[in-house]
């Protein structure tokens, strides 16, 4: 790091992955071990020491300067031995440290067996807590170093399971177009196949999975009082329906779909010689993002799986963060990885879950295609993650262009969809622009935007990085928003020329900062602009930097 990048660090202040200490009056070897500790516990992240809590830099002591040896601290107090990156740079003639800390696969004590880690309070500002041994599966399912899910219930006999619940698995696997071969599996081979149940020292139990599939009620309420789904309709701030539901996790799903499949509601439209359903909200999206919280919540934390409908839209919430390595900023592209993969392996083998593991695809697909909002995960965090929909009309016009493009193309990709959702909604985007959304290289995004312009579905505007890109002349026609295009695409280079004189006229002169407001362009194309216009002898440049602006000639 350079001390640019370090007064950014320090700027932001400390966070889930930033801790500052300060070393005025030498920090005890035991506070700076244990605050390692805590982070590669949690995330990983810095630890600078010779920082104020409020971000004031003080320096290192003296005896801290030594960066080899506070390395050799670290690694000599930690156990497992945690190796650390440490480097000393001077900030506002101070020294500072900067360790870097690895987030751990494993569990991390000091040597005098204090283990700790790293969470936000309500108020969003970070403290280290202790980590107790209730949590330590947790983490590790976090991390993927154990499945929950296949551990086994030592306390339950196989015998004590539910032999109707397992006639509704094989009614299932039929229903959702499961795996065919689990139906000439007998009742004991299903179990073995499926790994609900195990044989331990000669005795049969069943997987943490095995009692959410065919567990009694009495039997998840004494073993996994964790598993509750919570099904609630609100009408402004008055309730209409509130059910709770501790029942077997097929019985659960299918009464929950139930409730939820009474208040979706169609209207068709004549595409063609078909008729086309449109639903307020999609069915086999919810399907996949009521079955995600299933599969991927924290059973080992107490908090229900939530569905809530209510005048804005749906939620639906379960307990336990997004697991290691998935975060909002790759959701659409991170490798599908489950906290229990062998629960998420079942509900794949019967049919529930999409079998590829992109799942996320289609909740994205129930959304865009209509037209609405793509799916909400802003408000996830490190204890829940939440999913909201949008309770937003659909645009009809929209939807027909999709399926006449589709009738002639195949299926259309997510990140098509999502380019032709973000253009519909925003006009005109860059390629930098569209990235976030797409979460994939730049080199992939062009390549879409490539495609999609040789269908026709969209139009290109200016060359270089300076390019931009509009829905085409043909879908605004087909979306009936013809002027909507010709206002859109009419800010062409001469007639940003002829606007921007006309500001000139009218207030004497212009700045790129003006010019970036009047055309809706970026810094450097409002820069080439007047550029251009210069050298037309159409403006004449006076000043420079802060004080540039332009004149008519």
């Amino acid at each position: 790091m350079n001390t640019q990048d370090i007064r950014h660090l320090i700027s932001l202040g400390e966070s889930l992955t930033t801790e500052f200490k300060s070393d005025l009056s030498k920090l005890p070897d035991n506070d700076l071990v244990a605050a390692v500790v805590g982070l590669a516990n949690t995330q990983g992240g810095y630890l600078i020491v010779g920082i104020e809590d409020n971000g004031k830099i003080t320096g290192l002591h003296k005896k801290h300067q030594n960066m080899q040896g506070l390395a050799s601290l670290i690694a000599s107090r930690t156990v497992p031995s945690l190796s650390v990156k440490t480097e000393q740079i001077t900030v506002n003639s101070l020294p500072i440290a900067i360790i870097y800390v690895p987030s751990s696969n494993t569990l991390v004590a000091t040597s005098d067996g204090l283990i700790q880690r790293r969470r936000l309070k309500a108020d969003g500002s970070p403290e280290s807590i202790p980590f107790h041994p209730h949590e330590f599966m947790q983490r590790q399912s976090t991390l993927g170093v154990i499945d929950p899910s296949a551990i086994p219930m030592m306390d339950i006999s196989s015998d004590a399971l539910d032999p109707l619940q397992r006639q509704r698995l094989r009614n299932a696997i039929k229903r959702y177009g499961g795996d065919n071969a689990l139906a000439a599996l007998d009742d004991e081979q299903l179990d073995g196949a499926l790994r609900l149940v195990i044989e331990v020292e000669g005795n049969k139990h069943p997987t943490l999975t095995g009692l959410l599939f065919l567990g009694t009620v009495e039997l998840l309420r004494d073993y996994l009082p964790s598993h509750e789904v919570a099904f609630q309709v609100l009408n402004g701030t008055n309730v209409k329906v509130n059910e709770f539901f501790k029942k077997p996790l097929l019985e659960t799903f299918e009464e929950v779909e139930l409730l939820f499949r009474a208040r979706v509601t169609e209207e068709e439209i004549q595409i063609g010689l078909f008729r086309t359903p449109i639903p307020n909200y999609d069915r086999q999206a919810f399907r996949e993002a009521f079955v995600n919280a299933l599969v991927h919540r924290d059973y080992h934390r107490l908090g229900m799986v939530q569905v809530k409908l209510d005048d804005t839209g749906l939620t639906i919430s379960s307990a336990g963060g997004f697991v290691e390595g998935v975060n909002l900023n790759n959701l659409l592209v991170v490798a599908p990885r489950s906290r229990n993969p062998l629960l998420a392996d079942v509900m794949k083998r019967i049919g529930l879950a999409e079998r590829t593991g992109r799942g996320i695809d289609r909740i994205y697909e129930g959304m865009l295609r209509y037209g609405r909002p793509a799916p909400d995960y802003s408000m996830s965090d490190t204890s829940a993650v939440s999913l909201y929909m949008a309770n937003a009309g659909a645009d009809v016009e929209f939807v027909r262009m999709i399926v006449e493009q589709e009738e002639r193309t195949g299926n259309m990709p997510i990140d098509s969809l999502i380019i032709l959702s973000r253009l519909r909604d925003e006009r005109r985007l860059t390629t930098a622009e569209l990235i976030p959304s797409i979460q994939k290289p730049e080199t992939q995004v062009r390549s879409v935007l490539g495609r999609l312009t040789e269908t026709g579905l969209i139009e290109a505007h200016g060359q270089g990085r300076g390019r931009s890109y509009t829905l085409s002349s043909r879908v605004y026609k087909e979306l009936g928003e013809q002027i909507k295009y010709v206002r859109q695409t009419g800010a062409d280079a001469i007639q940003q020329e002829q606007m921007i004189i006309s500001f000139v006229r009218l207030n004497g002169s212009i700045r790129r900062a003006d010019v970036m407001d009047l055309c809706k362009l970026d810094k450097d194309r409002a820069s080439r602009l007047l550029k251009n216009m210069k050298k037309n002898n159409l403006l004449e440049l006076h000043g420079r930097g802060g004080n540039a602006h332009y004149t008519a000639k």
